[in-house]
């Protein structure tokens, strides 16, 4: 695994009231996330980015208003839901 390390002022670190380690949980989240979202990287890899379960990674993606789900259109949706 790769490891990758960014530099955070220490007065972000004061203005947010953030620790170092919390600091740490929201880049590596907010990493997962976008990941997640412009290059279509699985959940279970973004979870892993994130340092969380798959369960708890889907979780922060709806409490973020993102959707697991993807549909073209109104007829592939209606599909996937006389299948479910």
């Amino acid at each position: 695994m790769c490891s990758i390390a960014i530099k955070i002022p220490d007065e972000v670190l004061y203005d947010t009231k953030m620790t170092k380690d919390e600091a740490n949980a929201f880049a590596k989240k907010a990493t997962a996330l976008m990941l997640y979202l412009k290059n279509h990287i699985s959940i279970g890899y973004c979870a892993q980015i994130a340092g969380m379960s798959e369960e708890d990674f889907i979780k922060y993606l709806g409490n973020n208003n993102i959707s697991i789900f993807s549909f073209d259109d109104e007829a592939e949706f209606i599909e996937e839901m006389n299948n479910a």
